[in-house]
């Protein structure tokens, strides 16, 4: 279990409920309004969130300051690594060809009405170890492929895709979003994993196939003719080489084939590997140029198999200390394996060792090249890291002013479900800033005094309430919200249309799904 710093027995401050109220309101509205409205980076807004926070409630600014970094420091420990390990497997993943053999592996054996569906399950496997822009980046050009191939509308295969990335995104384990609310809440993250991928089947269900296939008679889209997969080599130094440059001559025989594909340099699908095949999420692959001096290995994609159980060994193995724990006596040695194999750290770092010989190794990757691989899948997340620590500084001063122990009490005097009102909090919050980070953060730290009142099921169900409030309405604020319009060729309107109104069907059809757990458990 994931543990972050518990409310202080005594508040750090002398404010009233009504000050306090002040200052929790102003100190989210600061946020809100630097990132919405100022343009500043969430990791800034949530620091001068927390100044603003604490300067109104009188803390003193020795323990606030001493506050933020306690909070700050133990969201790093607690979920910085696990972040870091999976975005590891999943840079081995994409860089490897990995996630493209599994989309075209799968898609490739149904056609028809099957394939909206088919798209869906890979987007949710592709979706377990890959952030959401980079699980889009990889998807769309074989949406987009697959569309123009089957004169299947693309919105009919492009919502499932989208569907199954948004959802696993939000609510599955090892992701930013549902780590940060497993942290802020202690709740236990095999039992969270579990539940999570129980909500996570009918919701896909519900916002991928049953809407792609209502929203494709209204939203009539193309694949922007730009975006199909193409098979151009990428110039070194970062550009793209055309048919008629120098370099692209050079690499020519005299019969006017491509010499130099699949030379050292060219990754699995043949292309020079440059900056640009490993960069940011939201405009390419996870990651840093591989370093293939020296190598005469020939590249080759790995196996279907292989690649699967890869993607989901850190899965399983969580989820078989959750079940060891309902199953398994305390002190046996079956159970302490268990424990020990499901720790959310030994199963990423078993997932990122075994990923390193199937999906490295086995795809043509020397030593270096591997290392490459795994070291340039962290510089893109250091902004998601810095954004989360700011998120945990930001919680504590909410924990250590008092404000989550006032909201805790006011809740309970206004016998308001603490599910509800976590996903009340984190919608506000994700249409307010755009930021489904941001607003899980906020959310999950104002609830988190809650938590401590709940049995184990329902705080992982509050995690979860969180995470499905922390989707709502993606829109104009939404960095997503544009990464999807450009990649589908649509217009603002039918983007709102199509891919706001998915993520609001995500967002309530899961939390229809936690409260009906609630009812159950």
């Amino acid at each position: 279990m994931l543990t972050l710093l518990a409310a202080p027995a005594e508040p750090a401050t002398s404010a009233g409920d009504a000050q306090l109220v002040v200052a929790a309101l102003l100190g989210i509205a600061a946020v809100v309004l630097l990132i919405a409205w100022g343009k500043v980076h969430p990791f800034l807004s949530l620091i001068l969130g927390a100044a603003v926070l604490g300067v109104v409630a009188t803390m003193a600014p020795d323990t606030m300051i001493e506050s933020f970094s306690a909070g700050v420091g133990s969201t790093v420990g607690g979920v910085g690594l696990l972040i870091a390990l999976g975005a590891m497997i999943g840079g081995l993943l994409a860089e490897s060809g990995g996630a493209d053999g599994i989309v075209n592996r799968v898609v490739g054996r149904v056609s028809g009405t099957a394939l909206p569906w088919a798209m869906a399950g890979v987007a949710a496997l592709i979706g377990l170890p890959l952030f959401f822009e980079v699980g889009v980046v990889l998807l769309v050009p074989i949406v987009l492929l697959v569309s123009l191939r089957t004169d299947v509308p693309l919105m009919k295969i492009g919502i499932p895709a989208l569907a199954g990335l948004s959802v696993l995104h939000g609510l599955v384990p090892p992701h930013p979003g549902p780590l940060v609310a497993i942290s802020s809440l202690n709740a236990d993250l095999g039992l969270t994993l579990g539940l999570g991928l129980i909500i996570a089947i009918p919701t896909v269900i519900v916002a991928g196939p049953v809407f792609g296939n209502f929203i494709a008679r209204y939203v009539p889209a193309t694949a922007p003719a730009a975006l199909l997969p193409t098979r151009q080599p990428a110039a070194r130094g970062g550009g793209r080489r055309g048919p008629g440059s120098p370099d692209a001559r050079r690499d020519r025989t005299p019969d006017g084939s491509d010499a130099g594909r699949g030379r050292a340099g060219d990754d699995v699908d043949g292309d020079l590997l440059t900056d640009d095949d490993l960069v940011n999420p939201g405009t390419g692959r996870p990651g840093a140029p591989v370093d293939d001096s020296g190598t005469e290995t020939a590249r080759r994609a790995p196996r279907f198999w292989p690649a699967v159980l890869t993607v989901l060994l850190p899965v399983v193995l969580m989820l078989l200390r959750a079940v060891g724990e309902l199953a398994l006596a305390e002190g046996t040695f079956a159970r302490q394996a268990l424990d020990l194999v499901g720790t959310p750290i030994v199963a990423l770092l078993a997932g990122v060792i075994v990923a390193m010989f199937t999906l490295g190794y086995q795809a043509g990757f020397n030593r270096s090249q591997v290392s490459s691989v795994l070291g340039g899948s962290l510089p893109p997340i250091a902004g998601i890291l810095l954004i989360v620590a700011a998120g945990g500084g930001f919680k504590q001063v909410l924990v250590d002013a008092g404000v989550g122990t006032l909201v805790a009490d006011a809740a309970k005097d206004a016998n308001l479900s603490p599910l509800l009102l976590g996903w009340l909090v984190a919608v506000g919050i994700r249409v307010a800033t755009g930021s489904a980070t941001v607003a899980t953060i906020t959310a999950a730290g104002i609830v988190a005094p809650l938590a401590a009142t709940l049995d184990r099921p329902e705080v992982a169900l509050l995690a979860l309430a969180v995470g499905c409030g922390s989707l709502f309405f993606s829109h104009v604020n939404d960095a997503g919200f544009w990464l999807v319009k450009e990649y589908f060729g649509l217009t603002v309107g039918q983007t709102i249309k199509s891919w706001s109104v998915l993520e609001t069907i995500i967002s309530v059809v899961g939390f229809a799904g936690v409260l009906l757990l609630d009812l159950i458990l």
